[in-house]
């Protein structure tokens, strides 16, 4: 169906920030131990706090109440109503693990000075849970095993190979580590405790790459779920049987499974999938031979999903570009599912928000068709032609995705198309084009950009003179780079906490990235034998190369684009007379967390577009509105 075409109607007076931010963000899942209430993170109160949803409907009971740090929830107590959750400080990155008990106190249960922990699931009596952190050594993270009865935290698990600890048998017997060679290999072990000490027993194969990890072990025990694409451009999912090595292919789709659920007892089995930046479930009865039937239930991206021990309810959030995610729960018997929350700002007008249109088009040397989600403003016609803006993606390596973006939804309302692009190096379409980046930043994506920018110029409802690029962290870096390796492309750009220097990236890894070097690497170079090309593709060391109109946000915690190395860029594009703003958060880290702080990002943004970008020429330069 082609998209409706706008007209004068459309005219309508914009909302303010606010109306799009003041949406309740949920996140997590898990059912109570007698299946009446679903706990969740909801930032109602402008953070994550921890909140329990009755599954007969009404409204949320907040359990916590932050106003300054995120909380967020991970699981109820199989046998009561206690509750685990995870908080960092400020945007620290830095986790602590939390019990909240029924009277609402609340009690850490890991250090915090430095130390991350990392909660990895429950044992199948419900009796004790597993927990990683490195307290031992910062760049490693250990097992401890907590008995709920006894409060007492036993290690059961050094990693001395620095892997990444995915699942726990419910025995505790067995784990799924895996262990990142670089960004083409990523090794699947199980680790049989009972043995002193651990064995170790490789399962990816040694004679082909392939990236593997760990979806979950089978409540008996018998098997390990895991995907990997070793056998497929997309990731798959198979299970390998630990007493007789047995392997089976139990489910592939020309996308990537991204995960799989096993219920209790094995009747019901979900698969994840991301078809075209969009996560589609498949839900097996195994005892009926049959697919549960979802009719009915709205298109958009689903995640958070929880099973009830009884095997008779699920509960997953669900979220499309109009709507935020919402709280559904669904009979596994009948198919049958209720929504338990509404979560858009009463205020907005679900038909005035804008879905996005799924685009592909070529790259600049022809040999690659990239996708894009193509937002386009409803007053925006050939008469009436829209400035517009690329988003690029954080990462490297991750995927602009279709859900409910309020920063989206506010330039679209204001008159501005959004090119949320996926360029070369994007996850989700096979690892071929995954790898088409690799140590070609500053390169090959901003040639990407180039061409989506040629592809906008194309559109006859586009200002083909107003056209600039965004993105944040990864993102942050190609808009730079952009700005600086194709000065004459974009009119203006916004950097948002993004990568300045690679080279002080990789020298300066977190400790609990360490398992990421390799994959850090061989994605984007080695800081020493790389260094020539690295400081060639260097947004920093060549600030003086860019010219365009320049907004930069900041957190001033930020553990991974530093605060200094924003001010860098800023000192220097303001000695070579570029204009700039600059907007640092004191209260956040790497992203933005808390609902004030990202209306004041959206409302600068605005600004700075609005002053910069709605009336301009090709060389940047502000002209007369209504050119």
């Amino acid at each position: 169906m082609l998209p409706r075409q706008p007209t004068e109607s459309d005219e309508r007076t914009p909302y303010d920030a606010r109306a799009f931010f003041e949406t309740r963000t949920l996140v997590g899942a898990s059912f109570s131990a007698d299946e009446t209430r679903i706990l969740m993170s909801t930032d109602a109160r402008g953070v994550l706090n921890v909140a329990a949803m009755p599954v007969a409907g009404g409204e949320p009971e907040l359990l916590t109440r932050s106003t300054s740090d995120n909380l967020r929830a991970l699981s109820f107590f199989p046998a009561d109503d206690r509750v685990l959750y995870v908080a960092d400080q400020g945007g620290d990155e830095r986790d602590r693990l939390y019990i909240l008990s029924e009277t609402g106190v609340a009690e850490a249960l890991t250090p915090g000075d430095g130390v991350r922990a990392i909660f990895v699931g429950w044992s199948g009596d419900g009796r004790s849970f597993f927990v990683t952190t490195n307290a031992r050594d910062r760049r490693a993270f250990d097992l401890y095993r907590h008995d709920v009865a006894t409060g007492e935290q036993r290690q059961i698990f050094i990693n001395e190979q620095a892997g990444e600890i995915e699942a726990v048998d419910p025995s505790g017997r067995y784990l799924a580590l895996t262990i990142r060679r670089d960004n083409r290999n990523i090794d699947l072990y199980l680790a049989d405790l009972a043995a002193a000490p651990p064995e170790l027993r490789l399962l990816s194969p040694e004679s082909a790459p392939a990236r593997s990890r760990a979806f979950m072990f089978s409540h008996d025990s018998a098997k390990l779920y895991y995907g990997t694409d070793l056998h497929s451009e997309f990731v798959e999912a198979w299970s390998y049987e630990l007493a007789s090595g047995a392997r089976v292919r139990e489910f592939q789709a020309r996308w990537d499974v991204v995960d799989l659920r096993i219920s209790a007892t094995g009747r019901f089995r979900v698969v994840s999938v991301n078809v075209d930046g969009s996560t589609e479930i498949t839900i097996d009865d195994t005892r009926e031979r049959a697919t549960v039937d979802l009719a009915g239930l709205p298109k958009g991206d689903i995640s958070g999903i929880a099973l009830g021990r009884s095997e008779r309810m699920m509960a997953f959030f669900l979220e499309n570009e109009r709507n935020p995610p919402d709280l559904y729960v669904v009979d596994l018997e009948t198919g049958i599912h209720r929504r338990l929350t509404n979560n858009l700002n009463p205020v907005l007008d679900p038909a005035e928000l804008v879905a996005a249109e799924l685009v592909r088009f070529g790259s600049c040397d022809g040999k690659v068709e990239l996708p894009a989600n193509l937002y386009r403003p409803r007053a925006a016609t050939a008469g009436r032609r829209a400035p517009a803006m690329l988003w690029i993606h954080g990462g490297p390596g991750k995927q602009s995705r279709l859900g409910y973006d309020p920063l989206f939804q506010y330039l679209v309302n204001h008159g501005y198309a959004i090119l949320a692009v996926n360029n070369r190096g994007s996850s989700g379409y096979g690892k071929t084009f995954h790898h088409l980046d690799d140590r070609r930043h500053g390169e090959a994506d901003v040639d990407d950009c180039v061409a989506a920018e040629a592809y906008l110029r194309g559109l006859d409802w586009i200002d083909g003179d107003a056209i600039g690029i965004m993105g944040a962290s990864y993102g942050g870096f190609v808009v730079l780079a952009a700005l600086a390796f194709s000065s004459e492309t974009f009119a203006v750009g916004v950097d948002i906490f993004g990568v300045v220097d690679w080279v002080r990236m990789l020298e300066s890894i977190p400790s609990w990235w360490e398992s990421y070097r390799g994959t850090l690497y061989s994605e984007l170079g080695d800081p020493v034998a790389d260094r020539e090309r690295l400081e060639r593709s260097s947004p920093l060391l060549h600030a003086g190369q860019i010219r365009r109109p320049l907004l930069v946000l900041q957190g001033a915690r930020d553990p991974r684009v530093l605060k200094t190395e924003s001010d860098a860029l800023v000192s220097a594009l303001r000695e070579h007379g570029v204009p700039v703003e600059y907007v640092v958060f004191d209260d956040e880290g790497h992203g933005f967390r808390k609902r004030a702080n990202r209306i004041a990002a959206a409302e600068a943004i605005l600004g700075f577009l609005d002053h910069h970008l709605r009336s301009c020429t090709c060389d940047g330069s502000p002209t007369a509105p209504g050119r």
